[in-house]
């Protein structure tokens, strides 16, 4: 066991059986009483975020995260498959463990983040380029505002890009919210 003092930005710990991150940590001196520490943590297998309040005193159970680096290799109905580059082991991860699946492409490298042998979180760059399979032309004439219209992506999602953009084209998406950036 661990104090709550002793929290910090990347210690990750368990409690009630869910495994969390600290992202924050505020240690309040109150008048008259004791302090309590505030931390904003991410649920690892959740991916929620959320604030919690501790007494000074109160203790959490620490958890060691193994962090690898491995290779997308393909996805079936229910699991997504990885290759460690190092030792070719495959490794099979439940898709519901993976917050951020579905931006996967073939042969892209990826952080995950274990917990003994359970996959809890995976690592995505913040803007990934993607090619457009399917959207409606552009009409002329439609330009003096930011107009957006539906695009297609090459991993199913459907995202609103602007209307210069076009079948075949490269786009940066935004992987925290699958927003359009850029043209690649």
């Amino acid at each position: 066991m661990i104090p709550v003092t002793s929290l910090r930005p990347g210690i990750t710990y368990e409690e009630h059986g869910d495994i969390f991150e600290v992202l924050t940590y505020n240690n309040m001196h109150l008048r008259k009483t004791s302090s309590v520490v505030q931390v904003k943590v991410r649920s690892l297998r959740k991916g929620s975020t959320l604030e919690k309040t501790y007494g000074s005193n109160g203790q959490v159970e620490p958890v060691t995260i193994q962090k690898k680096e491995l290779q997308y290799l393909y996805k079936d109905n229910d699991s997504c498959y990885f290759m460690d580059p190092q030792t070719f082991e495959q490794i099979s991860v439940l898709t519901k463990n993976l917050y951020g699946s579905n931006y996967l492409k073939e042969g892209e490298t990826v952080i995950i983040s274990f917990n003994k042998e359970e996959a809890l979180s995976m690592a995505l760059p913040p803007k990934m380029k993607f090619r457009v399979t399917d959207t409606n032309p552009g009409v002329k004439g439609n330009s003096a505002t930011n107009v957006y219209k539906d695009a297609t992506l090459e991993n199913g999602l459907t995202t609103k890009v602007p209307l210069f953009i076009d079948i075949g084209d490269e786009i940066i998406v935004d992987t925290r919210d699958g927003s359009y950036t850029a043209r690649a």
